[in-house]
C-alpha cells in the first residue's frame, strides 16, 4: 500500500488517471441510462414483480389423462360421429376436444372433424389444412379409434344431424344421443358450450383431453411458417393477446370515453340492435369485469407490473385493433405476423391458419398475458402448463374496474393493481383448464 502511494506522489499523471477512471466507473455505474442499469430483457422479465413472485400452486396434467389409454376399447364400435366445428380456430378446438370425449363416452368411432368456417372468416380450409391428420389419428390410439374414411356402405351418405345444444353431462348423451347412433351409424354433434365434463367417467375425459392437448399439432407446412415467425420476433419476448376490436366492444355493450371518432364510428356500425347499456345496469356489468381493456388500459397495467417498456411485446391479434397507439406509445418494440412476415404465401394465407401462427407463437413465448378470458386464452394457457411453462397471466378485468370505481389513480392505483395480479399469479388462477389439469401445490 505504501508502496503505491508513494507511486501516485510520484508520477502525478498516473494519480490523476487512477482517480478520474474510478469516477467515471462510479458515474457510469449510477448513471439511469448506463449498461449497468440495463439489465438483459430475459433477467428483466424474469426480475419483474410479478413473475419473480414465488407461486403456492400449479398445473400439471392429471395423472387419469396420462394413463387414459390403461381403459381398453370396446371391441365393438356403436357407430360413427362426427364433431362439427363453428367459429374461429380454438372454438372449433374446443368443438373438437369435447367431440372426442362424448364419441368415447357412446364408443363410437370419431371420424376427422369438419370445420365450418365459411360464416366466420368467409373462406373455406379444413381439419387437414391447420392440423397434421397422421399424428392426430395415431396420438389417440387407445384412448379413441379414428377413422380418414367411413366404410362402404355408409361413405356414400351425410350424418344424421343430433341437436346437442342442451346436452350437459354423461347421462343427456346416453340416453338422448346414444339412440341416434345405433339406429343411424353415423351421426354429427356439435357439443354444447355449456358442457360438464366433470361428470364424464374418466376414461372419456382422458379422450378429450388427449384430444386437446397430445394430439393436435400443425402441418408441416404451417409448423414451418410458424417457426419461421418464432424465429423474426426478437427475443426473449412478450406474448399478448389483445382484444378490442369493434364487434368485441359492440358485443360487450360497453361504452368508453376518450375514443378517437372512427373507433367510435367502426363500433357503432357493429353494434346493430345491440345497444350500449347505461346508468346502474352499464356499472354492475362493468364491475363485474364484462368491459374489454382498451390498449391504453392494458399497457397502464403492464406498467404496474412492471414489465419494462422496452419488452419486446408480439401482439397476437389480427388487423382490426382499435385505438393501438395507447399501447405503442408507451411500449415501442411491438410487433405482429404482418410486419414480420410478407411473403406470398402469408398473404394467402386463410383466416384459421393465421390464428394458427398466434397460437403457436402464444405457447412457446417468454410469457403470455391475455387481456380476455376467450377461448385462444384458455388453449393456450393449458398448452402452456402443459409444456411447463408458467410466466402465464390474465389481465384482471374486474379489479381494474373495482379499483378506477373507487377513485383510484396514478401510483396509487398501480400499486392496487400489483397486488391483486401478484395474488393471481401466485395462486395460479386462469393458469389451465381444470377438466384436465390437477393442481399441485409448491
Amino acid at each position: 500500500m505504501y508502496q503505491m502511494l508513494s507511486l501516485f506522489m510520484k508520477k502525478p499523471l498516473l494519480t490523476l488517471t487512477f482517480f478520474t477512471t474510478i469516477l467515471l466507473f462510479v458515474v457510469i455505474s449510477l448513471s439511469p441510462s448506463s449498461l449497468f442499469s440495463q439489465i438483459p430483457l430475459n433477467y428483466a422479465i424474469v426480475e419483474s414483480d410479478i413473475w419473480s413472485s414465488k407461486r403456492i400452486l400449479d398445473w400439471r396434467p392429471c395423472k387419469w389423462w396420462l394413463q387414459g389409454h390403461l381403459t381398453a376399447l370396446p371391441a365393438e364400435s356403436n357407430g360413427y360421429i362426427r364433431v362439427d366445428c363453428y367459429g374461429g380456430l380454438n372454438q372449433m378446438r374446443r368443438d373438437l376436444c369435447d367431440g372426442a370425449g362424448v364419441a368415447r363416452l357412446l364408443n363410437a368411432t370419431l371420424v376427422l372433424p369438419k370445420f365450418e368456417v365459411a360464416a366466420y372468416w368467409n373462406e373455406s380450409s379444413g381439419f387437414a389444412d391447420v392440423f397434421d391428420v397422421d399424428y392426430f389419428i395415431e396420438q389417440l390410439i387407445g384412448f379413441i379409434n379414428v377413422v380418414k374414411e367411413l366404410p362402404a356402405e355408409l361413405a356414400s351418405k351425410e350424418p344424421v344431424r343430433v341437436d346437442c345444444s342442451k346436452r350437459k353431462g354423461q347421462f343427456d348423451y346416453v340416453e338422448s344421443v346414444l339412440p341416434s347412433l345405433l339406429e343411424h351409424r353415423y351421426i354429427s354433434i356439435t357439443p354444447a358450450m355449456s358442457q360438464r365434463r366433470d361428470r364424464f367417467p374418466l376414461y372419456a375425459k382422458a379422450a378429450l383431453c388427449q384430444a386437446c392437448y397430445s394430439a393436435l399439432r400443425l402441418t408441416s407446412v404451417l409448423e414451418k411458417k410458424s417457426n419461421e415467425l418464432l424465429e423474426a420476433i426478437p427475443k426473449p419476448f412478450l406474448s399478448l393477446h389483445l382484444r378490442f376490436e369493434p364487434d368485441m366492444v359492440a358485443y360487450s355493450q360497453c361504452e368508453y370515453s376518450g375514443l378517437s371518432p372512427a373507433s367510435m364510428k367502426a363500433i357503432d356500425a357493429a353494434r346493430g340492435d345491440r345497444k350500449p347499456l347505461t346508468g346502474e345496469t352499464a356499472r354492475v356489468w362493468r364491475s363485474r369485469g364484462k368491459c374489454p381493456l382498451t390498449p391504453n388500459e392494458t399497457a397502464f397495467i403492464l406498467q404496474s407490473l412492471l414489465i419494462p417498456k422496452n419488452t419486446n411485446i408480439y401482439l397476437a391479434a389480427g388487423d382490426g385493433i382499435m385505438e393501438l397507439e395507447g399501447l405503442t406509445s408507451v411500449y415501442t418494440n411491438v410487433v405482429t405476423k404482418s410486419s414480420l412476415l410478407s411473403g406470398e404465401d402469408f398473404k394467402n394465407m386463410h383466416g384459421n391458419t393465421k390464428a394458427a401462427l398466434d397460437y403457436y407463437v402464444s405457447i412457446n413465448s417468454d410469457a403470455y398475458v391475455a387481456t380476455y378470458f376467450g377461448n385462444m386464452d384458455k388453449m393456450v394457457a393449458a398448452m402452456r402448463a402443459y409444456k411447463g411453462l408458467y410466466k402465464t397471466l390474465f389481465l384482471n378485468r374486474k379489479d381494474f374496474a373495482d379499483f378506477t370505481s373507487q377513485g383510484l389513480k396514478g401510483k396509487e392505483l398501480m400499486e392496487a393493481l400489483k397486488k391483486a395480479h401478484r395474488e393471481d399469479f401466485v395462486m395460479g388462477r386462469g393458469s389451465a383448464l381444470p377438466d384436465c389439469f390437477c393442481d399441485f401445490k409448491l
